[in-house]
């Protein structure tokens, strides 16, 4: 039974069959496979399983600002498409339930317009709700993990789990609580207060983003996460050391502006990613002796 047969009973979601997946991650990598949008919570418990019973894995995919898609998947994505009205964020709540699909650029403007403190956090971060949970996602102004009460997920197999967040359950760009086949559905997030200069806060880190960080370029986000040694450099400034500023390689480049991004420039792939990556790490190793682990899920 191919994967159209065994889905075809299962409402509220979309199969796309060897989809062109490049428009799917922010690096616009080359990348095909199956898709298959789920649009309700009942969906999913449904296709879950359904997939499971005939051990088929799956991924989820988000923004793809943390992933590197590969040029062809053997196992589908699932993207989530849960309805949410933006008339919610109208107003100011004290925990604001949230779709894993909501994206972090519509909380940001919320919090741009009524000073949220605490959700500066996330700000200019290319990500869905769900995306930023998995990965602890975060800024020089902080963590999403801070802001989070409860997950709601679904397993593998169709059921419901509510996580309540305490303070084991992330660290640095990670969470200890989601288990392979988890998906994150919804989300109990609060904030610090409301705080009027919340608003110049991230407006003016966005503009200090702007200007050092290649945000209007095809990247993934940080490659490396920085160190965890006692050092006074990060990974970027490691690298940018090296003089590997600008260093292209099949259709990448590392960027001129920051040296922790790598930038598609002409029609790149996941593993011309791996293989650049591999150089950097290479010299890193070589020259300094440091070990630099990736941010960007390979």
């Amino acid at each position: 039974m191919n994967l159209r047969e065994l889905l075809t009973n299962i409402k509220d979601i979309e199969l796309e069959e060897a989809k062109d997946l490049t428009k799917y991650s922010t690096m616009r990598l080359k990348a095909q496979g199956d898709l298959i949008t789920v649009r309700s919570i009942e969906a999913l418990k449904e296709t879950l399983p359904t997939l499971t019973s005939k051990g088929i894995s799956y991924r989820v995919l988000g923004l793809g600002a943390n992933q590197l898609l590969p040029e062809l998947s053997v196992i589908p994505f699932i993207k989530l498409a849960l309805p949410f009205k933006s008339s919610y964020l109208d107003e100011v709540r004290e925990i604001y339930e949230l779709p894993a699909s909501v994206t972090l650029s519509k909380l940001s403007s919320h919090a741009i317009k009524n000073g949220l403190s605490g959700w500066e956090s996330f700000t200019g971060i290319p990500a869905t709700l769900g995306g930023a949970v998995f990965m602890n996602a975060g800024t020089n102004l902080g963590e999403i993990g801070t802001l989070i009460r409860e997950v709601r997920i679904i397993n593998k197999l169709g059921e419901l789990r509510v996580e309540v967040i305490n303070e084991t359950s992330f660290s640095y760009r990670k969470n200890h609580f989601l288990k392979e086949g988890d998906v994150v559905v919804s989300v109990s997030m609060g904030h610090l207060g409301v705080d009027p200069a919340i608003t110049d806060k991230i407006k003016n880190y966005l503009d200090l983003r702007n200007r050092t960080q290649p945000l209007k370029e095809w990247t993934c986000g940080c490659i490396f996460e920085n160190s965890k040694l006692e050092r006074t450099c990060l990974a970027g400034k490691f690298i940018d050391i090296l003089g590997l500023k600008g260093l292209s390689h099949n259709g990448l480049r590392i960027s001129p502006k920051h040296a922790n991004f790598m930038e598609n420039v002409d029609n790149a792939g996941r593993e011309d990613v791996v293989a650049l990556i591999k150089i950097i790490k290479d010299e890193l190793r070589l020259q300094y002796g440091v070990e630099f682990e990736t941010e960007v899920k390979l």
